[in-house]
């Protein structure tokens, strides 16, 4: 399957300008006969607590990428937000080239250190889909601090992708931790973030493709591009035969006792 990773530098809160950068980045990966294309976490916002603005009740920006998936025959990922009550939900959402949506994961683990927790809502439930025989889930940004939930997907999937608002500050835990997901787990790792200054916190991007031994395949550094990579289902078997650690995983380490010596 071919996937291509857009690292947008993403115009704060500003909708309308997002969605030209969206489309023109659509047209350039299916120029390149791109299966799928993935975008950041909150495409057309950025990371943003102000729900007033950014979250919907009717789910325009899904009807906005599902035309643009039926219209161009390309698979799209992106995040919005969706209103709920007085609160919201963090969603990654990948809707396949005939405009059905196969996943749509709402975020688990909301940002408390900067108040995301205040504002949204925590998903309960990860995603499995298959686009082009290659079966995939979906985080978002401060999940990839979280390996638990990597674990119980791992077995099931080849690819992970992790989207994210990611800042330049904090760069090289978004650099260690993506190695360590894809090493531990034994998955190719498709991380995109987005880059350039909003609301005055600074993204480097650091969007990158990994592979199941933990190699940096492919990866994009402080400005707005485009990663187009193949994802090979047989590499990812292959590094399991190869080294079989998932054999040696015990399955509840929450059942095991705490010795206190």
């Amino acid at each position: 399957m071919k996937i291509a990773l857009c690292q947008l530098d993403i115009k704060f809160e500003n909708k309308i300008i997002n969605k030209q950068q969206v489309i023109r980045f659509i047209l350039d990966a299916k120029a390149e006969d791109v299966d799928l294309i993935i975008f950041p976490e909150m495409t057309l916002t950025g990371f943003s607590m102000n729900i007033e603005i950014t979250a919907e009740s009717d789910n325009d920006t899904v009807h906005m990428f599902r035309d643009l998936c039926i219209g161009q025959s390309i698979a799209i990922g992106f995040g919005w937000v969706n209103k709920v009550n007085k609160k919201a939900e963090n969603h990654y959402t990948i809707i396949d080239k005939t405009g059905n949506i196969i996943s749509d994961y709402i975020k688990i683990h909301p940002f408390s250190f900067s108040g995301e927790n205040e504002f949204f809502i925590s998903g309960n439930s990860i995603c499995k889909t298959s686009l082009n025989e290659i079966n995939m889930s979906s985080f978002i940004c401060y999940d990839l601090r979280f390996p638990e939930i990597f674990q119980i997907i791992s077995d099931e999937v080849e690819l992970i992708i992790v989207a994210a608002n990611w800042p330049m500050s904090r760069r090289e835990h978004w650099n260690t931790l993506l190695k360590a997901r894809a090493i531990e787990n034994q998955v190719y790792i498709a991380a995109v973030n987005c880059v350039g200054e909003k609301a005055g916190i600074s993204y480097s991007g650091d969007s990158c493709i990994i592979d199941p031994n933990g190699n940096i395949l492919e990866q994009a550094i402080d400005e707005e591009k485009l990663i187009i990579f193949s994802i090979d289902k047989n590499e990812v078997m292959r590094v399991r035969e190869g080294f079989p650690l998932k054999n040696d995983r015990k399955q509840d380490y929450n059942a095991m006792k705490l010795l206190d010596l």
